[in-house]
């Protein structure tokens, strides 16, 4: 069940992103900034969800933050013991309903150039390179896919 997180969860999301993203700490040479985000002020205003896991606890995060004309994810971190298991593409469907519910017709997001694995998965699901360029300190891609695509994605 992907539900808004709770105030009381800060602790655990920071957790998951810490150990989502640790492999990426050498591949960067630095900390990528969802270790760093502020999950209780993600909370607070109502971007942080969660995929709660069958047996108890977090299996995944999003943030998503509504945009001029999209919904931005600006965070998608799924458990490592939990990856290469379809969650990837279930929490993208649900991002992707999510901006038609709100009437966006695009998701957009960023990751690393270095972060190899994700530009192919995104580029999988069907997501766009719009642009590349140097911003704090980060070397990032940015991308867009349409949400009616990505809603229609199939499973696995």
């Amino acid at each position: 069940m992907i539900r808004p997180a709770r105030p009381e969860e800060a602790g655990a999301l920071a957790a998951l992103a810490e150990r989502a993203y640790a492999d990426y700490v050498p591949l960067i040479g630095r900390r990528p900034a969802p270790m760093d985000d502020d999950y209780a002020a993600r909370i607070a205003a109502g971007q942080a969800w969660v995929l709660e896991a069958e047996e108890g606890g977090l299996a995944a995060l999003l943030v998503l933050e509504p945009a001029d004309g999209h919904l931005w994810l600006d965070n998608v971190a799924v458990d490592p013991a939990r990856q290469r298991g379809g969650l990837g593409r279930a929490l993208m469907r649900f991002v992707a309903r999510e901006a038609l519910r709100r009437g966006l017709p695009e998701v957009r997001l960023l990751t690393n150039e270095r972060m190899e694995r994700n530009l192919a998965f995104y580029a999988r699901l069907g997501f766009a390179e719009l642009e590349r360029r140097e911003e704090k300190g980060f070397r990032r891609v940015f991308m867009v896919a349409p949400a009616e695509l990505l809603a229609a994605s199939p499973a696995g």
